[in-house]
């Protein structure tokens, strides 16, 4: 994982999301408890304004393949 996490990183977050969140279905979560989620994760260094919705699709798309390959 990179040192600092970014809105860019969007495989990174998505294995940090399913570790935090190991039960939640990343395709039940708004983008923006997604967005929050995200600001809120160790590591996370990145400018608010920076995120946008195709990056939260991406960071979604990312968590949802670790949620599914665990299920």
């Amino acid at each position: 994982m990179p040192a600092a996490l970014s809105w860019d990183h969007s495989e990174d977050i998505g294995i940090a999301l399913h570790e935090k969140f190991p039960d939640t279905d990343p395709l039940k979560v708004r983008f923006t408890d997604l967005r929050a989620q995200v600001m809120e994760l160790e590591g996370f260094d990145d400018d608010p304004a920076r995120s946008s919705e195709g990056k939260l699709e991406a960071i979604q798309m990312a968590w949802y393949e670790e949620w599914k390959d665990n299920q």
